[in-house]
Protein backbone atom coordinates (compact mmCIF):
# COMPACT_ATOMS: atom_id res chain seq x y z
CA UNK A 1 0.00 0.00 0.00
CA UNK A 2 1.41 3.41 -1.04
CA UNK A 3 1.44 6.00 1.72
CA UNK A 4 -0.11 9.38 0.99
CA UNK A 5 2.54 12.03 0.38
CA UNK A 6 1.43 14.68 2.84
CA UNK A 7 3.03 18.10 3.12
CA UNK A 8 3.32 18.81 6.84
CA UNK A 9 4.07 22.39 7.91
CA UNK A 10 4.83 22.53 11.63
CA UNK A 11 5.50 25.54 13.87
CA UNK A 12 6.96 27.64 11.04
CA UNK A 13 8.14 31.16 11.83
CA UNK A 14 9.84 33.59 9.46
CA UNK A 15 11.10 37.16 9.72
CA UNK A 16 13.32 39.59 7.85
CA UNK A 17 15.67 42.38 8.89
CA UNK A 18 14.55 45.72 7.46
CA UNK A 19 16.66 48.84 8.15
CA UNK A 20 18.25 47.07 11.08
CA UNK A 21 14.92 46.05 12.61
CA UNK A 22 13.49 42.55 12.79
CA UNK A 23 10.10 42.25 11.07
CA UNK A 24 8.09 39.13 11.81
CA UNK A 25 6.32 37.89 8.67
CA UNK A 26 4.97 34.44 9.60
CA UNK A 27 4.15 33.14 13.08
CA UNK A 28 3.21 29.64 14.23
CA UNK A 29 2.13 28.24 10.88
CA UNK A 30 0.75 24.71 11.21
CA UNK A 31 -1.11 22.87 8.46
CA UNK A 32 -1.13 19.43 6.86
CA UNK A 33 -1.89 19.27 3.13
CA UNK A 34 -2.93 15.90 1.78
CA UNK A 35 -1.81 14.43 -1.52
CA UNK A 36 -4.07 15.62 -4.36
CA UNK A 37 -5.63 18.50 -2.38
CA UNK A 38 -6.18 21.97 -3.80
CA UNK A 39 -5.44 24.43 -0.99
CA UNK A 40 -5.78 28.19 -1.51
CA UNK A 41 -4.19 30.73 0.85
CA UNK A 42 -5.87 34.15 1.14
CA UNK A 43 -4.94 37.20 3.16
CA UNK A 44 -4.06 40.90 3.07
CA UNK A 45 -1.00 42.10 1.16
CA UNK A 46 2.14 41.65 3.24
CA UNK A 47 0.75 38.85 5.44
CA UNK A 48 3.42 36.38 4.29
CA UNK A 49 1.39 34.28 1.80
CA UNK A 50 4.01 34.38 -0.94
CA UNK A 51 6.81 33.94 1.58
CA UNK A 52 5.16 30.74 2.80
CA UNK A 53 4.89 29.51 -0.79
CA UNK A 54 8.59 30.23 -1.35
CA UNK A 55 9.49 28.31 1.80
CA UNK A 56 7.53 25.31 0.51
CA UNK A 57 9.34 25.67 -2.82
CA UNK A 58 12.70 25.74 -1.04
CA UNK A 59 13.48 29.26 -2.30
CA UNK A 60 13.37 30.63 1.27
CA UNK A 61 14.12 28.95 4.59
CA UNK A 62 12.03 29.13 7.75
CA UNK A 63 13.66 30.62 10.85
CA UNK A 64 12.15 27.91 13.02
CA UNK A 65 9.85 24.96 12.48
CA UNK A 66 9.84 22.30 9.79
CA UNK A 67 8.31 21.36 6.45
CA UNK A 68 8.27 17.75 5.30
CA UNK A 69 6.93 15.85 2.29
CA UNK A 70 6.39 12.15 2.89
CA UNK A 71 8.62 12.52 5.96
CA UNK A 72 11.49 14.17 4.06
CA UNK A 73 12.43 17.68 5.18
CA UNK A 74 12.34 20.48 2.61
CA UNK A 75 15.76 22.14 2.55
CA UNK A 76 16.08 23.32 -1.06
CA UNK A 77 14.19 23.40 -4.39
CA UNK A 78 13.39 20.05 -5.95
CA UNK A 79 11.71 18.55 -8.99
CA UNK A 80 8.91 17.27 -6.74
CA UNK A 81 7.70 20.91 -6.58
CA UNK A 82 6.90 23.23 -9.49
CA UNK A 83 6.12 26.94 -9.18
CA UNK A 84 4.12 29.35 -11.30
CA UNK A 85 4.50 33.09 -10.66
CA UNK A 86 2.26 36.05 -11.39
CA UNK A 87 4.48 36.95 -14.35
CA UNK A 88 5.11 34.21 -16.89
CA UNK A 89 8.92 34.71 -16.82
CA UNK A 90 9.42 33.22 -20.27
CA UNK A 91 12.74 33.94 -21.99
CA UNK A 92 11.90 36.22 -24.96
CA UNK A 93 14.67 34.85 -27.20
CA UNK A 94 13.41 31.26 -26.94
CA UNK A 95 10.44 29.67 -28.67
CA UNK A 96 7.56 28.50 -26.52
CA UNK A 97 8.71 24.89 -26.98
CA UNK A 98 12.24 25.73 -25.79
CA UNK A 99 10.88 27.66 -22.81
CA UNK A 100 8.70 24.75 -21.80
CA UNK A 101 11.61 22.29 -22.09
CA UNK A 102 13.89 24.24 -19.73
CA UNK A 103 13.53 21.88 -16.77
CA UNK A 104 14.09 18.66 -18.70
CA UNK A 105 17.87 18.65 -18.55
CA UNK A 106 19.61 16.02 -20.65
CA UNK A 107 16.66 13.89 -21.67
CA UNK A 108 16.89 12.51 -25.22
CA UNK A 109 15.55 14.91 -27.85
CA UNK A 110 12.70 12.59 -28.87
CA UNK A 111 11.46 12.32 -25.27
CA UNK A 112 11.67 16.11 -24.81
CA UNK A 113 9.58 16.58 -27.95
CA UNK A 114 7.01 14.03 -26.80
CA UNK A 115 6.62 15.66 -23.37
CA UNK A 116 6.54 19.15 -24.88
CA UNK A 117 3.79 18.18 -27.32
CA UNK A 118 1.76 16.58 -24.52
CA UNK A 119 1.90 19.52 -22.13
CA UNK A 120 1.42 22.17 -24.81
CA UNK A 121 -1.66 20.22 -25.91
CA UNK A 122 -2.84 20.14 -22.30
CA UNK A 123 -2.75 23.96 -22.11
CA UNK A 124 -4.09 24.39 -25.68
CA UNK A 125 -0.91 25.81 -27.19
CA UNK A 126 -0.01 23.10 -29.69
CA UNK A 127 -0.23 25.52 -32.60
CA UNK A 128 2.18 27.98 -30.94
CA UNK A 129 5.17 25.76 -30.06
CA UNK A 130 7.42 27.64 -32.51
CA UNK A 131 6.13 31.10 -31.58
CA UNK A 132 7.97 33.53 -29.32
CA UNK A 133 6.57 35.03 -26.10
CA UNK A 134 6.14 38.46 -27.73
CA UNK A 135 3.70 36.86 -30.18
CA UNK A 136 1.41 35.53 -27.43
CA UNK A 137 -1.24 37.23 -25.33
CA UNK A 138 -0.86 37.46 -21.55
CA UNK A 139 -3.19 34.51 -21.02
CA UNK A 140 -1.38 32.38 -23.59
CA UNK A 141 1.99 33.23 -22.04
CA UNK A 142 0.69 32.12 -18.65
CA UNK A 143 -0.50 28.86 -20.22
CA UNK A 144 3.05 28.32 -21.45
CA UNK A 145 4.35 28.96 -17.92
CA UNK A 146 1.91 26.35 -16.59
CA UNK A 147 3.14 23.84 -19.18
CA UNK A 148 6.75 24.58 -18.18
CA UNK A 149 5.94 23.90 -14.52
CA UNK A 150 4.04 20.70 -15.30
CA UNK A 151 6.50 19.14 -17.73
CA UNK A 152 8.81 17.95 -14.93
CA UNK A 153 5.76 16.18 -13.45
CA UNK A 154 5.96 17.69 -9.95
CA UNK A 155 3.98 16.17 -7.12
CA UNK A 156 3.14 19.63 -5.79
CA UNK A 157 2.31 22.65 -7.96
CA UNK A 158 2.71 26.04 -6.26
CA UNK A 159 0.81 28.97 -7.78
CA UNK A 160 1.68 32.51 -6.66
CA UNK A 161 -1.23 34.64 -7.90
CA UNK A 162 -0.81 33.23 -11.42
CA UNK A 163 -3.91 34.93 -12.82
CA UNK A 164 -3.65 38.24 -10.96
CA UNK A 165 -2.48 40.30 -13.95
CA UNK A 166 -5.05 38.94 -16.41
CA UNK A 167 -8.36 40.41 -17.52
CA UNK A 168 -11.49 39.01 -15.88
CA UNK A 169 -12.61 36.72 -18.73
CA UNK A 170 -9.14 35.25 -19.30
CA UNK A 171 -8.82 34.69 -15.57
CA UNK A 172 -12.08 32.72 -15.44
CA UNK A 173 -11.02 30.64 -18.45
CA UNK A 174 -7.66 29.77 -16.86
CA UNK A 175 -9.29 28.95 -13.52
CA UNK A 176 -11.39 26.37 -15.35
CA UNK A 177 -8.33 25.07 -17.20
CA UNK A 178 -6.29 24.64 -14.02
CA UNK A 179 -9.04 22.44 -12.59
CA UNK A 180 -9.01 20.29 -15.75
CA UNK A 181 -5.21 20.00 -15.47
CA UNK A 182 -5.49 19.05 -11.82
CA UNK A 183 -7.97 16.31 -12.66
CA UNK A 184 -5.68 14.91 -15.36
CA UNK A 185 -2.31 15.27 -13.62
CA UNK A 186 -3.48 14.58 -10.03
CA UNK A 187 -1.04 17.14 -8.58
CA UNK A 188 -1.36 18.61 -5.13
CA UNK A 189 -1.94 22.34 -5.74
CA UNK A 190 -1.27 25.22 -3.36
CA UNK A 191 -2.27 28.68 -4.55
CA UNK A 192 -1.87 32.18 -3.11
CA UNK A 193 -4.46 34.75 -4.17
CA UNK A 194 -6.15 38.00 -3.16
CA UNK A 195 -9.24 37.00 -5.13
CA UNK A 196 -11.81 35.52 -2.73
CA UNK A 197 -14.12 34.35 -5.51
CA UNK A 198 -11.19 32.56 -7.14
CA UNK A 199 -10.40 30.85 -3.84
CA UNK A 200 -13.98 29.59 -3.39
CA UNK A 201 -14.16 28.42 -7.02
CA UNK A 202 -10.93 26.40 -6.89
CA UNK A 203 -10.21 25.21 -3.37
CA UNK A 204 -10.88 22.06 -1.42
CA UNK A 205 -9.77 24.08 1.61
CA UNK A 206 -9.10 27.80 2.08
CA UNK A 207 -6.44 28.97 4.55
CA UNK A 208 -7.33 32.44 5.85
CA UNK A 209 -4.32 34.44 7.05
CA UNK A 210 -4.25 37.37 9.45
CA UNK A 211 -2.48 40.59 8.54
CA UNK A 212 1.26 40.77 9.30
CA UNK A 213 2.62 38.89 11.07
CA UNK A 214 0.75 36.21 9.18
CA UNK A 215 -1.01 33.62 11.33
CA UNK A 216 -3.65 31.12 10.30
CA UNK A 217 -7.03 32.50 11.39
CA UNK A 218 -9.08 29.64 9.98
CA UNK A 219 -9.02 26.73 7.55
CA UNK A 220 -12.33 26.47 5.69
CA UNK A 221 -13.36 23.26 3.95
CA UNK A 222 -15.34 24.09 0.80
CA UNK A 223 -18.18 21.59 0.40
CA UNK A 224 -19.48 22.64 -3.00
CA UNK A 225 -18.61 19.65 -5.16
CA UNK A 226 -16.68 19.86 -8.42
CA UNK A 227 -19.11 21.96 -10.46
CA UNK A 228 -19.40 25.30 -8.69
CA UNK A 229 -21.94 27.99 -9.47
CA UNK A 230 -20.41 31.42 -8.88
CA UNK A 231 -23.91 32.90 -8.69
CA UNK A 232 -25.27 30.35 -6.22
CA UNK A 233 -26.31 31.18 -2.66
CA UNK A 234 -23.98 28.55 -1.14
CA UNK A 235 -21.06 30.00 -3.10
CA UNK A 236 -22.00 33.48 -1.83
CA UNK A 237 -22.06 32.26 1.78
CA UNK A 238 -18.47 31.03 1.54
CA UNK A 239 -17.42 34.38 0.05
CA UNK A 240 -19.18 36.25 2.85
CA UNK A 241 -17.52 34.13 5.53
CA UNK A 242 -14.08 35.04 4.20
CA UNK A 243 -14.94 38.72 3.69
CA UNK A 244 -16.14 38.81 7.30
CA UNK A 245 -12.70 37.66 8.48
CA UNK A 246 -11.02 40.50 6.59
CA UNK A 247 -13.47 43.21 7.53
CA UNK A 248 -14.74 42.05 10.93
CA UNK A 249 -13.61 45.31 12.55
CA UNK A 250 -14.80 47.49 9.66
CA UNK A 251 -18.06 48.32 7.93
CA UNK A 252 -18.15 46.71 4.48
CA UNK A 253 -18.66 49.07 1.55
CA UNK A 254 -22.01 48.44 -0.19
CA UNK A 255 -20.43 46.63 -3.14
CA UNK A 256 -19.09 43.92 -0.79
CA UNK A 257 -22.35 43.21 1.00
CA UNK A 258 -23.80 39.84 -0.05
Amino acid sequence: MTLSKELIIKDVNKGFTVNGNHVSVLEDINIDIKEGEFVVIVGHSGCGKSTLLKIIAGLETADTGSLTIDGNEIKKPGTDRGMIFQEHRLFPWMTIAKNVQLGLGKLPKAEKEKLTDHYLSLVKLSDFKNAYPSQLSGGMSQRAAIARALITQPEILLLDEPFGALDALTKIELQQEILKIRNECKNTMIMVTHDIEEAVFLADRIVVMSSRPGRIKDVIKVNLGHHRDRGGSDFAQYKKKIYDYFFEEQTLPPEYVI
